[in-house]
């Protein structure tokens, strides 16, 4: 079962360690099952919950799952193994469509900006015990806010969207609680809940969002959060509508208790209306990033929230790293200000690659999907023959696994660079590929 590798340890801190240890040297494999506890605890010569603790242990960290009578495994992407290890590979003269990335072209040039917010620090230094967050900042992100919607609340800063929804999980829930997420979805958010040691309860996701009877289904077998991309959903481009969003908060609505929380990383390239679902429940917060629009160095996004949450936030924040760069913050504040980025001109040019491979797709028989952002979504019986038979033919593309909890298997393509001249021979290669298999609905 653990091919050459030997658990070790007489206490639970010690297996528990022995285990990740294992994990992260690669001599316990993603997806490898692990001895039952009683038979581990025979062979350790240990109680059986001492191994249960450390099985437990291991899940909180989000190193192993549990299936019931069907055992603990090491999981798919566990937390101790390095990001890029679980990447594709791309092998040298293969075009990368596999990573998600913005179109380079498409970025603002960021020298003026930093120079400006460089030289401002020299006049003004940020020293310790001052305000976190920058006042121009905060205001420009909630005049945006308001524009759009969403509800009143106090504005902080994060390192990018995924620092945001961690805090904003683990200010609210602790270990065991169930937290509701879409499926197909952002593959770090279906390894951060786990890494947090919640578990995931999936629901489904079409071209206007989430289901909103898989939301309630969720709702009542006990999630105690639900996080939603309303624009640009990661994988399948999906986009909360207007009818879409009243159908959800009416859900939402019957358990005020729930914490929400909105990721609209599609903030600024995408030109579809935001439709935001805070305000029906007493605990939530809505985040946008600006990697998508403005590279994804700039490690910033702005959160809002209900007054509980944000004070949450920035309190434990306070304790950790204090602060986002200011420097960062006021070059953040310049590319704002000045509209660096031409949100109908990048909006369209993705707009134009996602319609011409889901209209070549289709004249080729394969359904696709992608109503906004920079990803389209295929739909295909199986997976691992088509990602391999792309790579051959020269052509890197995600495998939709990671994607995916109990949804159908699909493709991620990435158009967000793609020219013209592109489109026809990937849909060839795409349709090659996948043999021109029958089709299937990603929900």
């Amino acid at each position: 079962m653990l091919g050459e590798y030997r658990i070790e340890g007489r206490r639970a801190a010690e297996i528990a360690g022995s285990v990740e240890r294992a994990v992260g040297a690669g001599g316990l494999e993603p997806g490898q099952l692990l001895p039952p506890m009683r038979e581990l605890a025979a062979e350790l010569g240990v109680n059986p919950n001492t191994v249960a603790a450390a099985y437990r242990t291991l899940r909180e960290r989000g190193v192993i799952e549990t299936a019931g009578r069907r055992g603990s495994r090491v999981r798919p992407k566990p937390v101790t193994t390095a990001r890029e290890l679980s990447r594709l590979e791309v092998p040298p003269g293969v075009r990368n469509l596999s990573e998600g990335n913005p179109d380079p072209a498409l970025l603002p040039a960021l020298t003026e900006a930093f120079a400006a917010a460089a030289a401002h620090a020299d006049r003004e230094p940020m020293l310790y015990g001052q305000a976190a967050v920058e006042p121009e900042l905060a205001r420009l992100a909630r005049a945006d806010l308001d524009a759009d919607g969403v509800p009143d609340g106090p504005v902080t800063v994060t390192s990018g969207a995924l620092d945001a929804i961690e805090r904003v999980l683990a200010a609210h829930l602790r270990p065991g609680d169930a937290v509701a997420v879409e499926d197909p979805g952002w593959r770090s958010v279906l390894d951060l809940a786990p890494a947090l040691g919640l578990r995931t309860l999936p629901v489904g996701v079409d071209d206007e969002g989430p289901l909103p009877d898989d939301i309630r289904g969720a709702l009542r077998a006990g999630a105690r959060a639900l996080i939603v991309t309303d624009r640009a959903q990661n994988p399948t481009g999906a986009a909360v509508s207007a009818t879409r969003a009243r159908a959800l908060r009416s859900v939402i609505g019957e358990h005020p208790e729930t914490l929400l929380i909105e990721d609209d990383h599609g903030h600024r390239i995408v030109d579809l209306p935001l439709h935001p679902l805070a305000g029906v429940t007493h605990h939530w917060a809505f985040v946008r990033s600006a990697a998508k629009a403005y590279g994804p160095d700039l490690r910033l996004a702005v959160l809002t929230g209900d007054p509980v949450t944000a004070d949450r936030v920035q309190g434990r924040q306070r304790l950790g790293p204090g602060w986002v760069s200011h420097l960062l913050q006021q070059a953040v504040v310049r590319l704002w200000a000045s509209g660096a980025v031409d949100v109908r001109a990048v909006a369209a040019a993705y707009g134009r690659r996602r319609e011409a491979l889901i209209g070549a797709l289709a004249e080729r028989g394969i359904e696709a999907y992608g109503r906004s952002g920079m990803n389209v979504w295929v739909s295909v019986p199986d997976e691992t023959g088509p990602v391999a038979r792309l790579l051959h033919s020269g052509w890197a593309v995600a495998p939709g696994a990671g994607f995916r909890v109990n949804s159908p298997p699909g493709l991620r393509i990435t158009v967000s660079t793609l020219a013209p001249q592109d489109i026809g021979p990937l849909a060839d290669a795409v349709a090659s590929a996948i043999d021109q298999a029958p089709a299937r609905r990603y929900v």
